[in-house]
C-alpha cells in the first residue's frame, strides 16, 4: 500500500483546553512555510464540555441528554444548556485574546446552543401528540449534543491559529444543518473534498454525522473512531494521538523513577490496555488502523521533540514485559450446585450483564461457579444481581469490590511472570484472591483486594520490569 505523505494526529479533550500552549510546541514549534502543513488534526471538545452535554463520564452526574430524557418539566435539561453556554464561553476566553476572534466564538456557541434548544423544544412538543415516542428520537438527540463540544473546538482552535498566521480551515463532520444523508466514508470525502494539505492545515471535529451512527455504536469513543477512519481513509503516512503523558510501563506516581517510556510496541498490547480502562486508542480503531496498515504513535503533546511509542504490527524481538498496570472491578460470582453439565447460565448471564451496559474485564469458571470480574458503578451492580436473582432464584449471587492488575506485554513466553508476581505479592504482603493467564502469553492477571491495588502494582513492577532505561534498539525504532 503506497501512503501518502502527511499524518492524521489527535488532540484529546484536556490537552484542548490547554490549546493556546500547544500553539508555539506542536502546532507551529520551530516549523515555517510549507513545514507546518500535511497534517491533519482531529480535535475533541475541551475538557468538561462532553460531560456538561451528555452525563459525567466517571461519576454519570447528568447533563443536558440525561436531564432531557427524564425531563419531567423544561427548567432541568433548559439550565443544563445554558451551564454548557458559559463552560464553552469561558473555555476559548481563556483561549483567544483578540476581540474579533472572541466576538466569532461567541456568535459560534450562541448559534450553535439556541439551535439545539429550538430543536429540543420542536422535538418535545412533536412528541406530546400520542403517534410520537420521544424514546425514538434519544439516540439522535445524543448525536445531535454530541457534535456541539467537537465543533465549537475546532472552530475555536482554527481563528487561533489563523491569528498566528497559519492557513487553518475548520472542517465540520457534525452535520450541522445539513440535510444529506452521508455515511461515515462519504462525510469524511466530502468534508475534505478540496482541502490541500500541502498548503493549509484542517481543525476536524472529533464527531462525525453519518447514517452508522456513531454513539449508538461507540458512544464516548467516537472521536478515536473519526481519527482512524480519516487516517485510513486518506492513507496517512501515521496516525498520532496527543496526550498529556507517555505511554509508560506503570503509572509514575505509583513506581517513580523506575517508570520507563515505551518506545515501542504492538496493537495486541494496545488492546490489553484498553481491557484495562487505560485506553491507548479505541479497539475498533486499532482495527481500522491496523487493517489499512497506518502505523500509530502516542506522545506526550507537551513534549513534541520526544518521538513518543511506535504501535504497529510487529512481534518484540526478545519476550518482556512492558505496561504494569491495573483498575477497580467488581467481582460477580455465581454459585449454582445444579450448573454441573447443564448449558444457558454463562449466557443468560452476558445478555444481563449486556442489559445494563457492563463492561466485561475477565471471568473465570468451574464446575458450578461462574465469576465474572466487570467495570461499572455499584449501581448498575445491584441492578445485575436483582434480574439475575430473578432468573436463578436458588442461586447464590455475591458482589465484591475488587482490583485486577495486570502485567503486559508483547511476548510474556519464558519469563515465568505468573510466579515472580505471585512471589512478589507475597513479598509484599498483599493477598492474591485469583490469578488469570492465557496460552497467548500477552498478560497475567491478579485479583486483590480493591484497597491493594497501587502497592499490587508497584510490586509487580519491581519484579518484572528492567531498571535499565530504554535500548538504543528501542529509541531507533521509535523514531
Amino acid at each position: 500500500m503506497t501512503h501518502a505523505q502527511h499524518t492524521v494526529e489527535k488532540i484529546g479533550g484536556t490537552s484542548m483546553s490547554r490549546v493556546n500552549e500547544l500553539v508555539d510546541s506542536l502546532f507551529i514549534g520551530g516549523r515555517e512555510g510549507a513545514d507546518l502543513y500535511e497534517r491533519i488534526f482531529v480535535v475533541s471538545a475541551f475538557g468538561g464540555i462532553t460531560n456538561l452535554l451528555l452525563e459525567h463520564k466517571k461519576t454519570g452526574e447528568p447533563g443536558v441528554y440525561a436531564l432531557f430524557s427524564n425531563a419531567e418539566n423544561d427548567h432541568g435539561w433548559m439550565d443544563a444548556l445554558n451551564r454548557v453556554t458559559e463552560a464553552m464561553n469561558a473555555a476559548h476566553r481563556e483561549i483567544l485574546n483578540h476581540p474579533a476572534d472572541l466576538s466569532d466564538a461567541d456568535d459560534f456557541v450562541r448559534d450553535r446552543i439556541e439551535g439545539a434548544r429550538n430543536c429540543l423544544i420542536d422535538l418535545q412538543r412533536l412528541c406530546s401528540y400520542g403517534h410520537f415516542r420521544l424514546s425514538e428520537h434519544m439516540a439522535l438527540i445524543r448525536e445531535l449534543l454530541s457534535g456541539l463540544g467537537e465543533s465549537h473546538s475546532a472552530f475555536v482552535t482554527t481563528l487561533l491559529l489563523r491569528r498566528h498566521n497559519v492557513d487553518a480551515r475548520f472542517v465540520d463532520l457534525s452535520g450541522w444543518r445539513d440535510e444529506r444523508e452521508l455515511t461515515l466514508e462519504e462525510r469524511i470525502a466530502t468534508a475534505l473534498d478540496g482541502v490541500d494539505t500541502s498548503k493549509e492545515m484542517p481543525i476536524v471535529t472529533g464527531y462525525a454525522q453519518c447514517t452508522e451512527g456513531l454513539m449508538k455504536e461507540y458512544d464516548r469513543g467516537y472521536s478515536e473512531v473519526t481519527f482512524s477512519r480519516i487516517a485510513a481513509q486518506t492513507k496517512a503516512r501515521e496516525a498520532i494521538i496527543h496526550k498529556e503523558f507517555h505511554l509508560s510501563s506503570a503509572d509514575p506516581n505509583l513506581v517513580g523513577g523506575h517508570v520507563r517510556k515505551l518506545g515501542h510496541t504492538n496493537y495486541d498490547v494496545a488492546d490489553q490496555l484498553s481491557n484495562m480502562g487505560m485506553e491507548a486508542i479505541h479497539p475498533k480503531a486499532a482495527k481500522t488502523l491496523r487493517q489499512a496498515e497506518v502505523p500509530l504513535r502516542v506522545t506526550n503533546a507537551f513534549e513534541p521533540e520526544d518521538p513518543g511509542t511506535l504501535i504497529d504490527d510487529q512481534k518484540a524481538e526478545t519476550p518482556a514485559a512492558e505496561i504494569v498496570c491495573g483498575l477497580p472491578v467488581y467481582a460477580l460470582e455465581l454459585f449454582e450446585q445444579d450448573m454441573v453439565g447443564v448449558k444457558g447460565y454463562d449466557a443468560a448471564t452476558l445478555e444481563v450483564l449486556k442489559r445494563h451496559k457492563v463492561r466485561i474485564v475477565s471471568k473465570s469458571s468451574n464446575a458450578n461457579t461462574i465469576t465474572h470480574y466487570v467495570d461499572a458503578s455499584l449501581k448498575a451492580m445491584r441492578r445485575v444481581e436483582r434480574d439475575l436473582a430473578e432468573i436463578y432464584p436458588s442461586a447464590e449471587l455475591s458482589v465484591q469490590s475488587l482490583s485486577i492488575a495486570s502485567i503486559i506485554g508483547r511476548d510474556l513466553r519464558g519469563l515465568k511472570v505468573l510466579t515472580r508476581g505471585l512471589d512478589a505479592l507475597e513479598t509484599a504482603g498483599i493477598e492474591v484472591l485469583a490469578v488469570h493467564q492465557t496460552t497467548r502469553s500477552v498478560d497475567v492477571q491478579f485479583v486483590v483486594p480493591r484497597d491493594a491495588l497501587d502497592a499490587t502494582v508497584g510490586a509487580l513492577h519491581d519484579a518484572v520490569v528492567p531498571v535499565e532505561k530504554e535500548t538504543e534498539k528501542e529509541v531507533k525504532a521509535a523514531a
